[in-house]
This record gives structure tokens, C-alpha cells and sequence, in this order.
């Protein structure tokens, strides 16, 4: 028997997420240390350098308050971060975009009719520099859809309203085939023949 796979960091900071955004209230450490593991699969030892993580990329608040320290995240706190990281790429982005285009526009005024040239060779490397950082750049934007709570979250969802639409049609299936066998004596596999069904359809429970 394989041995169960332990959650990775993105893993763990999208679920102790959710202890914030579903309660919508105020944890001390030792609180989270106790809540975690119990509710989302933490082990107590990691909870604390998730917490740091998730305050370090500002998607969590901390304060202390006389001796105690408190840590709390609304679902909004969230989106706003993903949301400005977003916007400053998007303008680095648009910013790069424009850069680039000069420079190509000034090649093409270089290149018409005249022998390669020291600031023409300039111009193409400065090119590729650009070139590359723009592929940067959209790479950034998926990294930052794919590690959104809440885009895993909707995910979560979707996939979830799938498999009880799949489950439903599974189970009309099966009342189907019982009215057939019931009134046509007709066997399993006869209908599974006659109606294209897959003779291992089942449940879909994972």
C-alpha cells in the first residue's frame, strides 16, 4: 500500500485560508495549532511557518495585543493582494509592450537599406531582452490565477457540481436498464450491448 502523499505548501496556505475566511474571525497561534490539523490536515509542527508565509505574502493581518499576538484574514484581504499584484504586473506588462514595439519599429527604420550596424546589433539585443521578459510576464499572470484561493476554491466547486450531475445521470441510467430487464427480460449485458453502456459504468465517488 502507497503511502498517503502530505500536502505541499500551496496546499496547506489555501487551507489554513479557509479556517480565516470561513470563520471570519480572530486566532491565536496556538489556537490555529489545535484548528488545523483537527479541520484541514495540518500537522501542528507546519502551522506556524504558514502562518508566516501567508502574513509575509500580506494575504494575512497580525497584531499584538498586550502579550498575545492575533492573526485574521477576510476573504476580501485576498483578492486585493492577488489583485494588486495583478495590476502592477499588467502595467509592467503594458509598459513592456510599448517599449517593445518602439524598438521594433526602430529596427525596421534601421534596417531599411543600410548595413548592420553597431546601434542596430544594440537594438536587436535590447529586443531580445524585452522578448523574453514579456514571456516572463505572462507566466506571472498564470502563476498568480493558478495559486488564487479563491480560483481553487470555485474550482473545487465546479468539479463537485460535475460529479453530482455525472452521479444523476448514472443513477437514471441504472433505472433505466431495471425497467428494460423488468418488463423485456432482457439481460445486463444484452442492454449494455444494445444502448453503447460502458459494462464498468458506476458512481464517481473521489
Amino acid at each position: 500500500m502507497s503511502k498517503k502523499r502530505g500536502l505541499s505548501a500551496d496546499e496547506k496556505k489555501i487551507r489554513m485560508l479557509e479556517i480565516f475566511h470561513q470563520s471570519k474571525d480572530f486566532y491565536q497561534l496556538k489556537e490555529l495549532e489545535k484548528i488545523a490539523p483537527k479541520e484541514k490536515g495540518i500537522t501542528m509542527q507546519s502551522v506556524k511557518e504558514v502562518i508566516q508565509s501567508l502574513v509575509d505574502d500580506h494575504l494575512v493581518d497580525s497584531e499584538k495585543i498586550g502579550t498575545s499576538i492575533y492573526f485574521w484574514s477576510f476573504p476580501s484581504k485576498a483578492k486585493n493582494a492577488k489583485k494588486r499584484k495583478f495590476d502592477n504586473a499588467q502595467v509592467e506588462f503594458e509598459e513592456t509592450a510599448k517599449r517593445l514595439k518602439k524598438i521594433e519599429e526602430a529596427i525596421t527604420l534601421e534596417s531599411a537599406g543600410r548595413e548592420p550596424s553597431e546601434e542596430r546589433n544594440t537594438l536587436l539585443k535590447l529586443l531580445d531582452e524585452v522578448t523574453k521578459r514579456e514571456s516572463e510576464l505572462k507566466i506571472e499572470f498564470q502563476k498568480y490565477r493558478d495559486s488564487d484561493p479563491e480560483y481553487i476554491a470555485q474550482l473545487k466547486i465546479e468539479i463537485e457540481e460535475l460529479k453530482a450531475a455525472a452521479n444523476r445521470w448514472t443513477e437514471n441510467i441504472y433505472i433505466l436498464k431495471s425497467y428494460i430487464k423488468n418488463n423485456f427480460q432482457m439481460d445486463n449485458e444484452i442492454i449494455d450491448q444494445n444502448f453503447n453502456i460502458p459494462t464498468d459504468l458506476d458512481y464517481i465517488e473521489n
